[in-house]
C-alpha cells in the first residue's frame, strides 16, 4: 500500500480533529459515527480509531 500526501493530510485531522480524518477517508457511516462517540467520550480513543481507520483503508 502507498503512503500519499492525502494520506498525510488525512492523519493531521485525525490527530487534530479525530472525526474528520475519518469522515475524510470512509465519509458518513457508522465510522464517522463511531468515532464522534469515541471523541466525547475522551480524544485520545478518538485519535487511535481515527488512526486505525486511516490505516486500514
Amino acid at each position: 500500500m502507498a503512503f500519499t500526501a492525502s494520506d498525510l493530510i488525512k492523519i493531521l485531522f485525525a490527530i487534530f480533529l479525530p472525526p474528520l480524518g475519518v469522515f475524510l477517508e470512509r465519509g458518513c457511516n457508522a465510522d464517522f459515527f463511531i468515532n464522534i462517540l469515541l471523541t466525547i467520550l475522551g480524544y485520545i480513543p478518538g485519535i487511535i480509531h481515527a488512526l486505525y481507520i486511516i490505516f486500514k483503508f
